[in-house]
């Protein structure tokens, strides 16, 4: 079994939170709070949500051979 399908077959089934917002140009920026520096964006969801799991594979490529980060709490809103 080569080394890819291994490293995939550890990480399936986890997973990841992705928060989903829109900046002023009208394009979808999605990040992974887990996984320090995974980020991505697009014009699509269709595409955005392809996007963000090729990057999450690759942070989790870079995370093992580093520390781990914290654990995804939540979101919450203020208003003021």
């Amino acid at each position: 079994m080569n080394s890819e399908k291994k490293r995939k077959q550890k990480h399936q089934g986890r997973t990841f939170t992705v928060i989903i917002e829109r900046d002023a140009a009208g394009y979808y920026v999605a990040s992974v709070p887990e996984l320090r520096g995974c980020h991505t964006q697009a014009r699509s969801l269709d595409t955005l949500m392809k996007r963000i799991r090729e990057a999450i594979e690759l942070c989790l490529e870079v995370e093992e051979e580093t520390q781990p980060t914290g654990e995804f709490v939540g979101v919450q809103q203020i208003r003021i």
